[in-house]
């Protein structure tokens, strides 16, 4: 086994976990808070703008099983590409489209993705998701964690609108 990280933010952290953590190969996922200056963010201050930090999730995989490019495809099918200022209902630099990479090989495959998707003619707008390298990942507080689990009428309800989105851009058949 050979265990790697991927971190990805794409709006609200609780809409990004359950998608990567039921795939075969994935160790675990963690909801939490990078990007910004404040070292251990709370959720209050990064819900408030005050850190610079973004919203994302840091998952663990097994390489033998499910790939890095794999990864890859799925976020493309989870956060709108074309939205730099939020995605669906949450709005504002927290909740920016955003490929952390931690290595060369990492940056080669999310912007090889990224232009791909660019040239296919899915989307009309440009694609506007960033690649930046990975910076300290901070858990979120517990109560974040595997929210899907814990509030599950609440976290369809979120998303709605990101079923929509796949709907619109993804068939059935890619999005397996």
């Amino acid at each position: 086994m050979t265990m790697q990280t991927a971190i990805f933010a794409g709006g609200c952290f609780w809409c990004m976990v359950e998608p990567f953590e039921t795939l075969p190969g994935i160790e675990k996922v963690r909801s939490g808070y990078t990007g910004g200056t404040v070292e251990n963010p709370s959720y209050e201050q990064v819900a408030a703008h005050m850190t610079g930090h973004t919203e994302a999730v840091k998952i663990w995989f097994d390489d033998d099983i499910i790939s890095y490019d794999a990864l890859v495809i799925l976020y493309w099918q989870l956060a709108d590409p074309t939205d730099a200022m939020g995605q669906f209902a949450d709005r504002g630099e927290t909740y920016r489209p955003v490929i952390f990479v931690k290595d060369a090989v990492q940056r080669k495959v999310a912007e090889t993705s990224k232009q791909t998707l660019a040239t296919s003619g899915r989307f009309d707008k440009p694609i506007v998701t960033t690649i930046e390298d990975a910076k300290p990942f901070y858990d979120a507080e517990e109560e974040h964690q595997q929210f899907y689990k814990k509030n599950p009428l609440r976290e369809m309800m979120m998303m709605m609108p990101r079923k929509k989105y796949q709907k619109q851009y993804w068939s059935d058949k890619e999005r397996n």
